[in-house]
């Protein structure tokens, strides 16, 4: 298989470009796993670190639920992997890409809905992690930087485990 990156506009209103480099960056994340074995995705990086492929993609679920879900909509579910622990996302160890991946495509499918249905990018809220109010706008440039940020992660993690490189 492999993933589709969309390529986002360079002339475009505000919530379409946003909503155009998120996708275009979740499907960075899905292209980096791409052709790899559950071995592969769970492979962790460099002593101390245990960061693996899979482990990030874990992560990412956990990510788009907190903020889209309970956050900006304010449902009381726990997290994917814990009650309150984000980093419990992280081991890999014994996931598969099919439960990884299932996750969080039902994240992001959620994330896209309640993103679709605010009225508009000032749509705010309180944050509790933050302690502060957020605006719609303010999640989805924190996405966009927490999926780049661990985008980067996920080049060197690829190039460990096959040598291929690209962005």
């Amino acid at each position: 298989m492999v993933t589709e990156r969309p390529e986002p506009p360079t002339v475009a209103g505000e919530r379409e470009m946003l909503r155009a480099y998120l996708d275009f960056h979740r499907a960075t994340l899905a292209w980096k796993c791409d052709g790899l074995s559950d071995e592969d995705l769970r492979r962790q990086s460099m002593p101390p670190s245990t960061l693996s492929l899979l482990g990030l993609v874990r992560h990412m679920a956990e990510v788009e639920r907190a903020w889209f879900r309970r956050t900006l909509n304010g449902e009381q579910v726990p997290l994917v992997w814990s009650d309150k622990d984000f980093q419990v996302a992280y081991d890999a160890s014994t996931s598969t890409r099919a439960e990884a991946f299932a996750a969080w495509q039902e994240e992001v499918d959620h994330a896209r809905r309640i993103e679709r249905a605010a009225e508009s990018l000032d749509v705010t809220v309180f944050a509790p992690r933050w302690n502060t109010d957020i605006s719609l706008r303010a999640v989805m440039l924190h996405m966009i930087h927490e999926y780049a940020r661990h985008n980067g992660h996920a080049d060197f993690l690829r190039e460990g485990i096959d040598g291929v490189t690209g962005v």
